[in-house]
Order: structure tokens, then sequence, then C-alpha cells
């Protein structure tokens, strides 16, 4: 069997007839869900593994923007053995992730002219520069550490389709960057608290940067959710710090000595023995808006700080807004905010801080097939100056510690999140989990070596609508990934899956306009030795949580950040870190430009269907 290539297969948990599973994926579904549903009908890319990017016959993957491209036809060209923190600045930045259309006009349902918000999470300097070997921590320069800054955070780019061109970015006003150093207010309950004051900022209202950004989110009021992630990875500790924060980085991931960046050589504030509050600036999600380049962007400390994969948004019956946000970490958790106040369309001003005031909870499963939301609230429980919790603030800058005192249920890499807008069903990634000894329901592996998705179903309200705020939800195992003819991965569909359908380690996640699920995915060179891909899969009727591949990515890239445009015709998508494991002088691949003397390059696709009809019909 394939299974047998795999040398930790023989390790994996029983067989799938042994798992616990809550509720079974292949409810009936209603009338009303069969008619919202249409079948995936694309012919699937088979596995494979290789330097070129695949796409299903009948589609045009194009590339729409790649790291180093000017933001603006008059931007700066992009040489890769000359780059300046001053031209990175002005161009598209590296490694994206998340992508948010954002149509023009504002407030429009236009899908053939808008901004494209897209994230850029990580560096990686063996690729960005010639001359570093892997082990290039020791290597980097200053200069080239300022690139590299340069390089981090969002770009904001007009992007327009016609019959000529297609998809291409178009010169205007919006364009911006969004960087490491890159003035950011704190707003929320922790905006000028004692624990996130520094020597150049006093305040504590005033943080410089944002980076790590993964996935994020939109807002009804059209603004863009951008995560900070792994922010451990930028930080050292060289010597001894307050216990209290010495422990509260711990948990977050810092160590002694640099990790994947040797910022903390050339910029103090990445050293956390000389400025110990500055890591409890970041991990937060921060909002920016796509439509105004002179609003600065800002950190909404009420959603608590964590490792943020993502900020799935929606609206509950009665209008307030429910955020979902994933930790990104081993046994780490999912959380829930809902705003204070609802969500006012006429009232454009009222949306500046209806995400500073509300509630934060996170999610404990249970074994019959229920998920309560605990609320993260100082002075209940053990949130109390006894267990080190003097205010809200305290909360909210140590989530994690918080979520553990109150019982929270420990998840497999909790990531990305998807909401079905017209049943309420919230679907969960969890990418995978090698490190677990003990099995949940929720959770039901040991060795997770390829992840599972998670479908919650909040309750209805009496009159009408969705109760996203309720303090119990259903839940059940939408899919258990992996190999479903290895008995040991004990994987688990909705049906038959073909031999290029079946995926390990799900990612990020997009709802399209018919209800059907797309799934990218991290991991699985690895774990399966094909290539990253995307996937697709009704929600409902018969072929629910049977996927199908759509398209898969280049050696050593990651496949990320799809989302539609509103008629659901054009899908953009990230290719993340190709070549990912070599380097620039020794690339294992070239993509996308396949030229001698360019890298491998990140960079944004745009998708359409050949004939103009229905995406994946």
């Amino acid at each position: 069997p394939r299974w047998s290539r795999y040398p930790w297969a023989r390790q994996l948990a029983a067989a799938a007839s042994t798992l616990p599973w809550a509720v079974q994926a292949k409810d009936k579904p209603s009338k009303e869900a069969k008619e919202t549903v249409e079948a995936l009908r694309f012919t699937e890319v088979e596995r494979l593994l290789d330097k070129q990017l695949h796409v299903a016959p009948g589609y045009d993957a194009k590339v729409l923007i790649r790291w180093g491209d000017p933001l603006r036809p008059t931007g700066p060209t992009f040489d890769p053995k000359n780059q300046s923190e001053q031209k990175q600045e002005r161009q598209f930045g590296y490694n994206n992730d998340f992508t948010a259309f954002f149509p023009l006009p504002a407030g429009s349902r236009n899908s053939a002219h808008g901004l494209l918000g897209v994230n850029h999470e990580y560096t990686i300097p063996p690729l960005m520069f010639s001359g570093l070997e892997m082990d290039y921590l020791d290597s980097v320069s200053e200069e080239q550490m300022r690139v590299e800054q340069a390089a981090h955070g969002v770009s904001i780019i007009e992007v327009k389709r016609d019959s000529e061109q297609g998809w291409h970015p178009v010169d205007g006003t919006y364009a911006r960057r969004v960087t490491a150093t890159t003035p950011i207010l704190l707003s929320g309950p922790v905006a000028g608290h004692e624990r996130v004051k520094t020597q150049l900022d006093p305040s504590g209202k005033r943080v410089f940067g944002t980076f790590a950004n993964c996935a994020g989110g939109i807002t009804p009021w059209g603004t863009y959710l951008t995560c900070e992630e792994n922010i451990d990875k930028y930080f050292a500790q060289t010597g001894e710090i307050d216990p209290r924060e010495r422990d509260n980085h711990k948990r977050m991931g810092i160590k002694p000595g640099g990790q994947w960046y040797s910022w903390y050589k050339f910029d103090r504030r990445f050293n956390a023995s000389r400025e110990p509050n500055e890591p409890n600036r970041f991990g937060w999600i921060v909002e920016i808006d796509p439509y105004n380049p002179q609003l600065p962007p800002v950190k909404r400390t009420a959603l608590g700080r964590c490792k943020h994969e993502c900020a799935t948004t929606t609206l509950d019956h009665n209008n307030h807004v429910v955020v979902y946000s994933g930790d990104d970490e081993y046994f780490q958790y999912l959380y829930r905010f809902v705003s204070a106040k609802p969500y006012d369309p006429e009232a454009p001003s009222s949306h500046l801080r209806l995400l500073d005031e509300g509630t934060l909870s996170v999610a404990q499963f249970d074994d019959e097939g229920n998920v309560r939301w605990l609320p993260l609230v100082h002075g209940t429980g053990k949130l109390t100056s006894e267990h080190g919790f003097d205010s809200q603030a305290d909360v909210l800058i140590e989530a994690r510690r918080a979520s553990e005192l109150i019982g929270a249920t420990p998840m497999d890499r909790p990531e990305d999140i998807a909401v079905y807008e017209k049943t309420g069903e919230v679907f969960v990634a969890l990418t995978k989990n090698g490190k677990r000894t003990d099995s949940s329901a929720a959770n039901p592996r040991t060795e997770n070596h390829h992840g599972h998705i998670v479908r919650l179903t909040p309750p209805k309200h009496v009159n009408g609508g969705i109760k996203h705020s309720a303090d119990t939800f259903k839940w059940d195992i939408f899919l258990l990934a992996g190999d479903p003819d290895a008995q040991a991965h004990g994987a688990k569909y909705g049906g038959e899956v073909s031999d290029a359908g079946w995926l390990s380690c799900p990612d990020n996640l997009a709802m399209d306009p018919h209800g059907r699920l797309w799934i990218t995915t991290d991991g699985q060179e690895d774990a399966n030795g094909a290539a990253e891909g995307l996937y697709a899969t009704q929600t409902h009727g018969d072929a629910q949580g049977v996927t199908k591949c759509f398209l898969r990515g280049p050696l050593g890239c990651e496949v990320t950040g799809p989302n539609f445009t509103p008629d659901g015709q054009t899908l953009f998508l990230s290719i993340q870190h190709p070549g990912e494991g070599s380097t620039f002088d020794a690339p294992a691949t070239r993509w996308p430009d396949f030229d001698e003397s360019l890298p491998p390059r990140p960079a944004v696709l745009a998708i359409t269907k050949k004939d103009d009809g229905s995406f994946g019909a």
C-alpha cells in the first residue's frame, strides 16, 4: 500500500474504526442546503512534486505580483543583488500569505476592480541574498536586516481586470506598505498599560511595526485584519529579566539567542533583556483601512494576544461583530470575540471602536459534541490577582495562560477558520500535531501527522439569524486528513476520495459563494511526499467532506491565502516560499520566472476559468 513508503506510518494512531468521533460527517442535508451547494466538476491535478505550478485544466493561473515588483509602475525596479531598505519599502514584500479583495468603489460588489491586501509573513535570508548559506544567523548584515524588516508586514495594491491584460496592478492613490517599522496605534484595554511601555514609547500607545503576519480577515465595514503569529522568532534574550515577563515570554516561545533572525544585534527593540516589554506589543490583530492610506493601522488588544492565524469575522443575529481566531501552535486554543455594541452600517464613525469593547472567549470541547465558550474576563474564576492577573490587560497579554487556567481544550494547531454564512457553520483547520500522546474527541489521533477539520454549528435564534454569541455550540469532525487506504493514518472523509484528492495538513480555508470549502495545505510535502496544494469539497450533500485537488504548487512552497471576488469568478492565491530549504545561489526551483539571474520569488496568483464560467463547476 502507498502508506508503506512513509517511515513513520507504523507509529501512528490506531485505525479509523477505533477513533472517538463525536458526530459523523455525512449528516443528511436539508433540501435548502442541497440547493445552495454546486457540485465540483473540475478535473483533478495528479499527485506529484516538481518545480512547476499545476492547475486544473480549463483554468488560468496568472502571476499578479511577486516579491520585489513595484507597488506602482513608477516604483523601483527589482534587482535582487542590489536591494535596499528604501527600495523594498516601495516594492511588494516577501512571503505573501493571506489575501483580501476590497471592491472599488468602497461598498460595492465590483469584481473587476478593487484593492488587494496581502500579508508578508516572514523572510528567508538565504533565498533573498546571494552569498548566504543555510546557517545564516551570524552572516546577515545590518543593511540586509533593514531590507528584511521592509519586506515584512502588508502590501496594499490596486488591481483591475480587463479583456486585454486580465488581472493586473494599476497606478493609483491607494498603494501602500505597512512594514516592521511603520508606526501603529495600540487601542483597547492594553493601550497605555505599564507592560507595553518602552523606552521608545513611554506612553504604551504607539508601536513600531507589524511582522509575522499570517492569515487575517475582512470586517463588515470593509477594513483589513492582519494577524501577528510567530513573533517569538524575532526576539532574543541575552541576560536576566523580571521573572514574570521571562515566564510570559517563554510561553510565547521566546528563548535566549536568535532563532530565525538576528535583528536583536542591530535593533535593541528585539533584545528582550534590554526591552522586556517589547514582545508584549506583538501577537495582536491589526486593523488597517485599505481605502484610507492616511489612517494609521491599529492593534486591537481586546481580541487577545497569542500566535493568531486568522481573524474570521461575521455578524451575530443581533448584528454584534464576532471574530474567530486560532492560536497556531501545538496544544493551543480556539478563540471567539463578540463586540459589546452592534454593527450599524448607517453609522460609519461607530465602526472605529467596535473591536475595542467586547468579550473574548476560548473554546472547551466535550465528548458529547458540545463546545462551550469560556469568557476570558478579569475577576472570573482563576483570572484574579491571586493568579497574577491584576487587570483585563493582564488577561489579554497572557491569553494563553488564562485559557489554560480556565480549562480550554488544547488543539492540534488551530489555524484558519471559514464561516458558511447561510447556515452559520464554522469550519476550523487543525493542521497537525505529531507531539500529541493522548487523544480526545476533538483531537482523536495521537501523533497527528495529517491534521483534520472540525465543524462548529451555532444555534439559530428563535426570530431568525445565527447565534454566534451563544454560550454553547455543537461540533463534529468534518474530515480526518491522510491517506484513506493507509489503515494507520486513520483518515476519514465524507465518501470515496481519489488518489489525487486526499490531503494532509489543512491550513488556510475559504468559502466560495456556492458554499464550497477550499483548503490549502502546509506540511504535506513532508507528511506524504506530494506538493502543497489547493483542494475543494462540498459542505453539504452526498459529496460533503470529499476533497478534490485543484492546484499543486512548486517544490518547497506553501499554498496559502485563498480569497474570492464577490462574484466567485476569480480566486486570489498566494504561493509562499517556493524553493524553501535551498539558497539564492543554488535554488531548488526558480519559479515563477525561471530566469537564471533571479531567485525563486513568492507571488500572488489570480486564477480564473478560461470560459468565464462558474469557478469549480
